[in-house]
């Protein structure tokens, strides 16, 4: 356990800052794939029931764990040599994101709807591809007792891009219209292009040990399969990519494997949940779209920063378990609040108290949570494992979240603000198991 001035100074590391960029990088295109898009979907005359199926394009984020393996151990002809696996992946990645938010913006959804829907398919991939690319680096390029550090980092400039992508669409929305919203966004992928091209490829420190269980699994199953000639360089890669990363993480965490996995399935479940309605909820309830920029977006920003910020810390103060529980109880108490606004109406500063709570409680959540995972995995597996855990933490709620749209048509929103934090109840009974096992087995995590 580190003291307050020690938990402070990890912020002045120049890795630790370049993850701003990156984090805006990977920040920007998810809200234009999210809740950006349904609110141009919202004033499209979309239904509620298809905004909400259409939610499920960020899918993609959770099975981005099937294409991970070839990201992390397949180089990309001419650009690998060139950049490295990591920054040439991030490059091929971030041309995909700006392509496809560029047909976006030339697009109409209440003409073409399906031909709209896989434009944001090319760039929810894209965005998701470049997701385990920026976790591999990050997990990469500094020691573990500064992840919380580099998790609060990217964060902020997580939450700095979701301001441009989600505020400043709306207000370019409000006073243009949105093809403009879109081609700017595109243009800020500039950000996270340069950056890539600035910074140095992180080394991958691979253990003695882990070099050994890869080759004896690898051994066993051309033994077992009797696998000889080409087909056993197949399938020595094959077991090396995709087998090795999940057999490894078993083998290290043994038995609590499936709780933590059942953890990381559900502890994003509430905000997730309540997202996908969100800009529809402000617009329906009577506020304009400048006032959803302004307080929800904006305002909520700063407030994001601050929690953000001291998860970082206290995560570095305290550990990573309590201030995990913290986190969830927080979510979920905050989500509450947005059911009596539900209630209230178009009230400006019942807004603002709500958003406040909200980007509090999200920022010191997502930051630990971030941390938490990035503890999980081992450098010779870093995008494979991350991938596992990423995708496991937004499969399950991206599904649930589908039906979101179904729940407020049939109940309203109190009813489904109300629903969507019962959904957070597991996360919280799973964490406080954990820490009781670790204190029984001696671990302070």
């Amino acid at each position: 356990m580190h003291n307050w001035r020690d938990a402070l100074s990890v912020y002045s590391q120049p890795r630790i800052l370049v993850m701003l960029l990156l984090g805006f990088s990977a920040g920007l295109p998810f809200l234009l794939v999210f809740s950006t898009l349904s609110a141009w979907l919202s004033e499209s005359d979309i239904s509620r029931t298809t905004i909400g199926f259409f939610s499920w394009i960020g899918i993609m984020y959770s099975i981005k764990i099937f294409w991970a393996p070839i990201v992390d151990r397949i180089p990309l002809p001419l650009l690998t040599r060139r950049f490295g696996q990591r920054r040439s992946w991030l490059l091929l990645a971030q041309s995909g994101i700006a392509c496809g938010l560029l047909l976006l913006a030339i697009t109409t959804p209440a003409n073409n709807i399906q031909l709209f829907a896989i434009y944001a398919l090319l760039v929810a991939f894209s965005s998701a591809t470049q997701d385990v690319v920026i976790d591999a680096y990050r997990i990469e390029a500094v020691d573990k007792e500064y992840q919380a550090a580099m998790a609060a980092t990217y964060v902020l400039g997580y939450r700095v891009a979701t301001l441009a992508a989600g505020a400043g669409s709306l207000y370019i929305a409000d006073f243009i219209n949105w093809q403009v919203a879109y081609i700017v966004m595109a243009a800020l992928t500039a950000v996270g292009i340069i950056t890539t091209l600035v910074i140095n490829e992180p080394e991958r420190n691979i253990k003695a040990d882990t070099l050994a269980y890869e080759e004896q699994l690898a051994h066993r199953i051309d033994s077992r399969l009797h696998i000889h000639g080409r087909t056993q360089a197949f399938s020595d890669w094959f077991s090396s990519a995709v087998i090795s990363p999940f057999a490894e993480f078993f083998r290290r965490t043994g038995k609590i494997a499936w709780v933590i996995l059942l953890l990381i399935g559900t502890y994003r479940i509430t905000d997730i949940t309540m997202a996908v309605m969100a800009n529809p909820f402000y617009l329906d309830l009577g506020f304009s779209k400048t006032e959803i920029a302004s307080v929800t977006k904006l305002f909520g920003f700063f407030l994001t920063i601050v929690g953000v910020a001291l998860g970082g810390i206290l995560v570095v103060r305290y550990g990573i378990m309590k201030i995990l529980l913290l986190g969830g109880v927080l979510v979920i108490l905050s989500n509450l609040l947005f059911a009596l606004l539900a209630n209230l109406g178009p009230d400006i500063n019942m807004l603002a108290l709500v958003i406040s709570a909200d980007s509090l409680a999200g920022g010191i959540a997502t930051a630990v949570f971030i941390a938490y995972l990035s503890s999980l995995t081992n450098t010779a597996y870093t995008a494979t494992q991350y991938a596992l855990f990423s995708s496991l933490m937004t499969l399950f709620p991206k599904l649930i979240a589908g039906f979101s749209g179904i729940v407020v048509d049939s109940y309203g929103y109190f009813v489904f603000y109300i629903y969507a934090s019962v959904l957070g109840l597991p996360a919280i009974l799973i964490i406080s198991y954990l820490i009781k096992q670790n204190k029984a087995a001696g671990t302070n995590i």
